[in-house]
């Protein structure tokens, strides 16, 4: 079974989309993380959810 760990995010409305998708693509490139979701609600701000795989090591005894 894969195990996810998450991250949620707020960011302000005030933020360009390409200042946001600047930062989800070096979170992405960098420390693994993948897009889970994204929401804009009405007033224009974002919630972001980011997912990346935890990976457990097995003894090998």
């Amino acid at each position: 079974m894969i195990e996810y760990e998450f991250w949620n995010l707020t960011i302000d409305r005030t933020k360009s989309r390409s200042a946001v998708c600047r930062m989800l693509t070096d979170a992405a490139e960098y420390q693994g993380w993948e897009l889970d979701r994204l929401r804009k609600d009405g007033t224009g701000q974002r919630t972001v959810t980011l997912r990346r795989k935890i990976i457990r090591m097995r003894s090998t005894l």
